[in-house]
């Protein structure tokens, strides 16, 4: 009986990047949303090779052609084409291009300008905590949709300054959130230890605190990218955003709702490519939040 049971094999214990991809399959938000976004992604990658047409190329002789499911629609142009002539399946898959561009160049700006905020705050306290709190309570006293509307009118609009103003308004919640996390690691033991060794005020933060805040850094950077992208497209619609002739798909939007009750399509299709982009990118944020948090990693 002893032999038999000595005979059983042992089942190993699975490693910690098992343990952490379970993790991330056990949460469906976060596999839909981010089986999404990596279509969309990929799609943006490939646009010039899966592109039918020149997304800049005008034909007046074939203005509002129909996607192929209407009756006089054609597969030379699959989702039909604008007030201009251009193919709008190839203005859609360059205008993931633009979205996907804004969203992450806004957060790697604010992300810099918050995370370092919040870091310092976080982490000095005193007068330092008083001085960000100040600058980031000035800031949530301005509408950032109102101060960009403003900014871009006077400035003129494009796309590398529709990128800049909203990176230089959306660091608020990246300083909110890394100060909070920043204050919970700085009472830990291995930064008092990291303190007590001797180590140098930057390396504690660089090599003991920052690690440890990078979880809650990602959550809130795929909420950030979110709210870039709307703003961005909201922006375009006004007239205030990204310029003709690039595809925005906001710009898009903007330029179809003079047809809006005769050609539905130029509103619909770059709609809904802009509602999908936004839901994939919340709904892997919501899932990675998850993940990262004590519940998720239980």
């Amino acid at each position: 009986m002893t032999d038999i049971a000595l005979s059983v094999p042992t089942i190993p214990e699975p490693s910690p990047t098992m343990r952490l991809v379970r993790r991330f399959l056990g949460q469906k938000a976060f596999v839909i949303g981010a089986g999404i976004l990596a279509v969309i992604v990929a799609l943006a990658i490939l646009a010039p090779l899966l592109a039918p047409h020149d997304p800049y190329t005008q034909n007046l002789a074939l203005r509002n052609v129909p996607p192929f499911w209407y009756q006089k629609g054609s597969w030379l142009h699959p989702l039909g084409t604008d007030q201009l002539g251009r193919d709008y399946l190839s203005r859609v898959l360059y205008g993931a291009r633009i979205s996907l561009l804004i969203g992450v160049s806004v957060v790697l700006i604010s992300g810099i300008i918050g995370t370092t905020l919040g870091l310092l705050a976080g982490y000095f306290g005193g007068k330092v905590d008083m001085a960000v709190t100040f600058l980031v309570t000035t800031r949530l006293s301005m509408p950032v949709i109102l101060v960009a509307l403003a900014v871009v009118a006077m400035v003129g609009g494009s796309l590398w300054v529709v990128i800049l103003v909203l990176g230089l308004l959306k660091w608020d919640r990246f300083a909110v959130v890394m100060r909070s996390a920043t204050q919970q690691v700085r009472s830990l033991d291995y930064v008092a230890a990291a303190e007590a060794a001797g180590a140098s005020t930057t390396r504690i933060i660089v090599r003991e605190v920052l690690p440890n805040i990078v979880p809650h850094l990602i959550v809130v950077a795929t909420l950030e990218a979110a709210s870039a992208i709307l703003l961005e497209a909201a922006l375009s619609f006004l007239g205030l955003g990204v310029q003709p002739p690039l595809p925005s798909w906001g710009l898009m939007i903007s330029e179809a709702k003079a047809y809006m009750f005769f050609s539905f399509w130029l509103i619909a299709i770059p709609g809904s490519a802009l509602a999908l982009l936004i839901f994939a990118i919340n709904l892997a944020g919501d899932g990675l939040r998850d993940v990262i948090s004590p519940e998720g990693r239980a």
